[in-house]
Protein backbone atom coordinates (compact mmCIF):
# COMPACT_ATOMS: atom_id res chain seq x y z
CA UNK A 1 0.00 0.00 0.00
CA UNK A 2 1.19 3.14 -0.98
CA UNK A 3 2.24 5.78 2.01
CA UNK A 4 -0.01 8.60 2.28
CA UNK A 5 1.85 12.04 3.55
CA UNK A 6 -0.08 14.61 5.27
CA UNK A 7 0.11 17.86 4.59
CA UNK A 8 1.81 19.83 7.60
CA UNK A 9 -1.35 22.46 7.36
CA UNK A 10 -3.86 20.26 7.59
CA UNK A 11 -2.07 18.50 10.37
CA UNK A 12 -1.54 21.20 12.80
CA UNK A 13 -5.31 22.33 12.46
CA UNK A 14 -6.24 18.44 13.54
CA UNK A 15 -4.28 18.71 16.40
CA UNK A 16 -5.94 22.65 17.38
CA UNK A 17 -9.06 20.66 16.41
CA UNK A 18 -8.46 18.09 18.88
CA UNK A 19 -7.83 19.67 21.62
CA UNK A 20 -10.50 22.06 21.36
CA UNK A 21 -13.75 21.64 23.61
CA UNK A 22 -17.31 20.52 21.99
CA UNK A 23 -18.63 22.89 24.83
CA UNK A 24 -18.93 26.10 22.70
CA UNK A 25 -20.29 24.06 19.50
CA UNK A 26 -23.26 25.86 17.48
CA UNK A 27 -23.76 23.80 14.74
CA UNK A 28 -25.01 24.98 11.14
CA UNK A 29 -28.73 23.17 10.74
CA UNK A 30 -29.41 24.93 14.24
CA UNK A 31 -29.13 28.56 12.95
CA UNK A 32 -32.70 29.97 13.21
CA UNK A 33 -32.12 31.97 9.73
CA UNK A 34 -33.03 28.83 7.94
CA UNK A 35 -36.67 28.32 8.75
CA UNK A 36 -37.05 31.60 6.69
CA UNK A 37 -35.32 30.08 3.78
CA UNK A 38 -37.10 27.31 3.80
CA UNK A 39 -40.71 28.48 3.90
CA UNK A 40 -38.97 30.74 0.93
CA UNK A 41 -38.43 27.21 -0.56
CA UNK A 42 -42.48 26.20 -0.67
CA UNK A 43 -43.73 29.92 -1.69
CA UNK A 44 -41.83 30.68 -4.52
CA UNK A 45 -41.78 29.06 -7.72
CA UNK A 46 -39.41 31.97 -9.41
CA UNK A 47 -36.65 30.23 -10.76
CA UNK A 48 -34.28 32.71 -9.73
CA UNK A 49 -35.73 33.74 -6.06
CA UNK A 50 -35.30 29.60 -5.92
CA UNK A 51 -31.60 29.08 -6.77
CA UNK A 52 -30.78 32.36 -4.21
CA UNK A 53 -32.53 30.67 -1.42
CA UNK A 54 -30.85 27.25 -2.29
CA UNK A 55 -27.41 28.69 -2.38
CA UNK A 56 -28.52 30.91 1.32
CA UNK A 57 -29.10 27.26 3.08
CA UNK A 58 -25.66 26.01 1.16
CA UNK A 59 -23.78 28.75 2.70
CA UNK A 60 -25.49 28.59 5.94
CA UNK A 61 -25.15 24.62 6.49
CA UNK A 62 -21.41 24.76 5.75
CA UNK A 63 -21.21 27.68 8.48
CA UNK A 64 -19.52 26.57 11.76
CA UNK A 65 -18.77 28.94 14.40
CA UNK A 66 -15.45 27.73 15.08
CA UNK A 67 -12.93 28.59 12.64
CA UNK A 68 -10.69 25.89 12.79
CA UNK A 69 -13.76 23.64 11.60
CA UNK A 70 -14.69 25.79 9.07
CA UNK A 71 -11.44 25.60 7.69
CA UNK A 72 -10.63 21.91 7.49
CA UNK A 73 -14.70 21.84 5.85
CA UNK A 74 -12.98 23.59 3.12
CA UNK A 75 -9.82 21.69 3.23
CA UNK A 76 -11.67 18.35 2.84
CA UNK A 77 -13.97 19.70 0.03
CA UNK A 78 -10.97 20.83 -1.59
CA UNK A 79 -9.12 17.07 -1.22
CA UNK A 80 -12.12 14.93 -2.20
CA UNK A 81 -12.28 17.46 -5.03
CA UNK A 82 -8.71 16.93 -6.19
CA UNK A 83 -9.54 13.39 -5.71
CA UNK A 84 -7.27 13.29 -2.41
CA UNK A 85 -9.84 10.63 -0.73
CA UNK A 86 -7.25 9.63 1.85
CA UNK A 87 -6.62 13.03 3.36
CA UNK A 88 -9.99 13.99 2.90
CA UNK A 89 -11.43 11.07 4.75
CA UNK A 90 -8.82 11.98 7.40
CA UNK A 91 -10.28 15.48 7.42
CA UNK A 92 -14.10 14.82 7.70
CA UNK A 93 -13.17 11.95 10.43
CA UNK A 94 -11.51 14.17 12.40
CA UNK A 95 -14.91 16.95 12.18
CA UNK A 96 -17.15 14.19 12.58
CA UNK A 97 -15.27 13.01 15.76
CA UNK A 98 -14.84 16.68 17.39
CA UNK A 99 -17.69 17.84 16.35
CA UNK A 100 -20.68 14.95 15.99
CA UNK A 101 -23.68 16.89 16.07
CA UNK A 102 -22.33 19.03 12.81
CA UNK A 103 -24.42 17.88 9.89
CA UNK A 104 -22.49 19.11 7.34
CA UNK A 105 -19.20 17.50 8.29
CA UNK A 106 -21.03 13.93 7.98
CA UNK A 107 -22.65 14.88 4.62
CA UNK A 108 -19.29 15.52 3.06
CA UNK A 109 -18.26 12.22 4.90
CA UNK A 110 -21.41 10.52 3.05
CA UNK A 111 -20.36 12.31 -0.52
CA UNK A 112 -16.70 10.91 -0.31
CA UNK A 113 -17.91 7.40 0.42
CA UNK A 114 -20.08 7.50 -2.53
CA UNK A 115 -17.45 8.54 -4.73
CA UNK A 116 -15.22 5.67 -3.49
CA UNK A 117 -17.95 3.25 -4.07
CA UNK A 118 -18.85 2.53 -0.51
CA UNK A 119 -22.88 3.39 -0.83
CA UNK A 120 -23.50 1.38 2.43
CA UNK A 121 -21.32 3.93 4.47
CA UNK A 122 -22.83 6.80 2.47
CA UNK A 123 -26.05 5.36 3.45
CA UNK A 124 -25.13 5.32 7.05
CA UNK A 125 -23.82 9.24 7.07
CA UNK A 126 -26.55 10.05 5.47
CA UNK A 127 -28.88 8.77 7.74
CA UNK A 128 -27.17 10.36 10.63
CA UNK A 129 -27.10 14.24 8.05
CA UNK A 130 -31.00 13.99 7.86
CA UNK A 131 -31.02 12.85 11.65
CA UNK A 132 -29.27 15.78 12.67
CA UNK A 133 -31.06 18.09 9.37
CA UNK A 134 -34.28 16.14 8.17
CA UNK A 135 -34.86 19.17 5.52
CA UNK A 136 -31.19 19.07 4.08
CA UNK A 137 -32.49 18.15 0.34
CA UNK A 138 -28.60 17.75 -0.74
CA UNK A 139 -28.75 14.78 1.33
CA UNK A 140 -32.14 13.32 0.52
CA UNK A 141 -30.92 13.80 -3.33
CA UNK A 142 -28.07 11.85 -2.40
CA UNK A 143 -29.70 9.11 -0.96
CA UNK A 144 -31.99 8.66 -3.20
CA UNK A 145 -29.40 8.74 -5.91
CA UNK A 146 -28.04 5.73 -3.86
CA UNK A 147 -30.85 3.92 -3.41
CA UNK A 148 -31.46 4.66 -7.09
CA UNK A 149 -27.94 2.73 -8.01
CA UNK A 150 -28.34 0.14 -6.41
CA UNK A 151 -31.86 -0.70 -7.75
CA UNK A 152 -34.05 0.04 -4.30
CA UNK A 153 -36.60 1.83 -6.25
CA UNK A 154 -39.04 2.54 -3.94
CA UNK A 155 -36.35 3.98 -1.50
CA UNK A 156 -35.50 6.06 -4.44
CA UNK A 157 -38.89 7.30 -4.74
CA UNK A 158 -39.36 8.28 -0.83
CA UNK A 159 -36.08 10.28 -0.83
CA UNK A 160 -37.34 12.22 -3.88
CA UNK A 161 -40.63 12.85 -2.66
CA UNK A 162 -39.39 14.13 0.54
CA UNK A 163 -37.24 16.30 -1.28
CA UNK A 164 -40.64 17.27 -2.87
CA UNK A 165 -42.27 17.75 0.43
CA UNK A 166 -39.31 20.63 1.66
CA UNK A 167 -38.57 21.98 -2.00
CA UNK A 168 -41.52 21.35 -4.03
CA UNK A 169 -40.32 23.27 -6.81
CA UNK A 170 -36.88 21.26 -7.09
CA UNK A 171 -36.66 20.49 -10.73
CA UNK A 172 -33.73 17.94 -10.29
CA UNK A 173 -35.69 16.13 -7.39
CA UNK A 174 -39.12 16.05 -9.88
CA UNK A 175 -36.72 14.49 -12.87
CA UNK A 176 -35.51 12.29 -10.57
CA UNK A 177 -38.90 11.33 -8.97
CA UNK A 178 -40.69 11.04 -12.40
CA UNK A 179 -38.14 8.85 -13.73
CA UNK A 180 -37.93 6.42 -10.86
CA UNK A 181 -41.76 5.95 -10.50
CA UNK A 182 -41.19 5.34 -14.64
CA UNK A 183 -38.68 2.92 -13.92
CA UNK A 184 -41.32 1.28 -11.53
CA UNK A 185 -43.98 1.33 -13.62
CA UNK A 186 -42.15 -0.69 -16.07
CA UNK A 187 -41.10 -3.18 -13.95
CA UNK A 188 -44.66 -3.77 -12.73
CA UNK A 189 -45.61 -4.75 -16.56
Amino acid sequence: MAKFKIPTRITRLIITLSVATAATLYADQTDERLNGFFEQLLLTNNPVALRATENRIWEIWLEHDNDDVQQLLTLGIEAMNRRQFPEALLIFNQIIENFPDFAEGWNKRATLFYLVGNTDASIEDIKKTLELEPRHFGALSGLGLVYLQQGKLALAEEAFGQIIAIHPNNTAAQENLRRVRLQRNQNVI
